[in-house]
């Protein structure tokens, strides 16, 4: 219909578009749809969550990164390991020094002490987590301390002469021996070589037991003492702070009076911190957990391998997984010095039975019983040396270094080939990478070559790999013998021991008193 002459018409509406008001009517707007009250709720918790959670992140970060600083480190350079491995046994040496450091501690005397190792546990964690051996070294025992090695504040390397015949407790703080020392006189006394060190001093024991709410501790009789102010009644107690250290401390309330006796009852305290610790009062207590981590990472010096809050914590859940009752405490076998006379201040290694102890531990044999099926692996295991032996010359293997001392794979070719009449022997230099323990591969067809050679190397079904040959030198198929950080020499016996010689021990779950 065409409009008013003169007169534009409006643009055509697009389609969808809403129709313009007529003139002199009002536009009304459509009402809008609203959102759910919900949906505004869900909107709003969520993102109120995520700030919540990325607040929570961010300040779980910084508080492990306080922790953290909490925590001193000593550089132990070759003395240890560089890191942490979950997958195999472990070997920390936990050191308590008597260094007067910390509020209130120059009352306990010698406060101008640099700080002497005064307890001495090593820590060994077998690498199947069943079972766990802690051996405290007597403080007065006489042993000899190799050269040092220890890194200066600088970088630099200083070596500290060692010392024979003198007391263990030297190995620390004496002529500026730092725990690297410590560690390298242990592995000098026992040959079990300590991957790790954590050392705390007086505070420690303080700090510990205040932050889980104390340590329950026991005694068969009232105890009195004067010097180091312990005063208990009879039975059980629950100590913390000043009468925790006091409890650990005391040499003159329990049975001669000597470090012996003191080392029973500290074992006894420490069976008790564990057993706190890992309680469910103290794992599902915020705040409880909360104060123990303060008090914890304050307390140690660690070498620089376990300098991280995560590391420490995996240290800590591998030590979980194994049971009270498999976790044992014992004492080197030590004997009286001789050269003492009737005065007994200091004691020696007993020759006869602490050789076995050291070799229990080094071969990861527990002290406790473990599960059936670690009989049953072992009795397999011990089944790989029964059966028929090849002659000497018929055994035809490469020997190669993997973690031995220098030589050992010549001194042992020789060895098997002068000795021995293995002739089809031969030295194949290093192996791709270094074993804690030696080992015998070989093919199910080389059975009984691998049999005879471990009754010629005193090797233990454990030792022995069933796997596949390689080609020697000749591309004739041979064996192959890895000489590990356990090697003890050519025509040294390298049979681990069967099972744990009877000691006098305790284990975790036990409560005892001490008399």
């Amino acid at each position: 219909m065409p409009g008013t002459p003169g007169q534009v018409p409006p643009p055509r509406r697009r389609r969808g578009a809403p129709e313009e008001p007529l003139p002199g009517r009002r536009r009304t707007r459509a009402p809008e749809k609203k959102k759910s009250k919900a949906k505004k709720v869900v909107l709003w918790t969520g993102g109120s969550m995520a700030f919540v959670l990325v607040a929570a992140g961010t300040a779980a970060y910084f508080y492990v990164k306080h922790l953290e600083g909490n925590v001193q480190t000593t550089d132990v350079g070759t003395a240890g390991k560089a890191g942490f491995s979950k997958d195999e046994a472990f070997n920390i040496l936990v050191i308590g020094t008597d260094k007067r450091t910390g509020a209130g501690n120059e009352a306990y005397g010698d406060a101008g002490s640099v700080g002497h190792a005064d307890t001495t546990i090593l820590l060994h964690v077998s690498k199947d987590r069943t079972n766990a051996t802690a051996l405290s070294i007597p403080r007065d025992l006489i042993v000899d301390i190799p050269d040092c090695p220890t890194v200066q504040e600088d970088g630099s390397e200083k070596i500290i002469a060692g010392a024979q015949d003198v007391r263990f407790n030297t190995s620390l703080g004496q002529d500026e021996r730092d725990p690297g020392c410590t560690m390298r006189t242990v592995k000098e006394l026992t040959g079990i070589s300590p991957d790790h060190f954590m050392m705390a001093d007086f505070n420690a024991v303080k700090t510990l037991t205040t932050a889980v709410g104390g340590v329950e501790v026991c005694v068969t009789k009232a105890v009195n003492d004067k010097d180091s102010k312990l005063k208990l009644p009879a039975g059980k107690s629950t100590v913390e702070g000043e009468q925790a250290l006091a409890f650990v401390r005391t040499r003159h309330s329990f049975g001669n009076q000597g470090d012996l006796d003191r080392i029973k009852v500290q074992q006894q305290f420490l069976s008790s911190l564990m057993r706190k610790m890992s309680s469910s009062d103290t794992l599902t207590n915020p705040s409880k957990l909360l104060k123990l981590a303060e008090a914890a990472t304050k307390a140690l010096t660690v070498d620089t391998g376990l300098g991280k809050v995560s590391t420490l914590k995996d240290v800590a859940l591998e030590l979980k997984k194994v049971p009270p009752k498999n976790i044992t405490f014992l004492t080197v076998p030590v004997i009286d010095n001789p050269a003492d006379g009737v005065v007994r201040k200091t004691v020696i290694v007993n020759p006869t039975t602490a050789p076995q102890v050291f070799d229990t531990i080094n071969n990861d044999v527990s002290f406790t019983a473990v599960k059936q099926q670690k009989a049953k692996e072992a009795a397999a295991v011990a089944a790989r040396l029964k059966g028929t032996k090849s002659a000497a010359s018929e055994v035809r293997v490469q020997i190669m270094n993997g973690g031995a001392p220098a030589g050992s794979a010549q001194e042992t070719l020789s060895y098997l080939q002068n000795d021995e009449g293995v002739t089809k022997s031969e030295n194949a230099g290093n192996a791709p990478a270094e074993l804690a323990k030696t080992t015998l591969e070989y093919a199910p067809d080389q059975a009984a070559q691998a049999r005879r050679l471990a009754a010629i190397m005193g090797l233990s079904g454990s030792a022995m790999k069933p796997g596949k040959s390689v080609t020697n030198s000749q591309g004739l198929p041979t064996m192959t013998l890895t000489l590990g950080k356990d090697f003890k020499g050519a025509g040294v016996s390298l049979t681990a021991p069967a099972k744990a010689p009877d000691v006098d021990k305790s284990t975790a779950d036990k409560v005892q008193c001490a008399s």
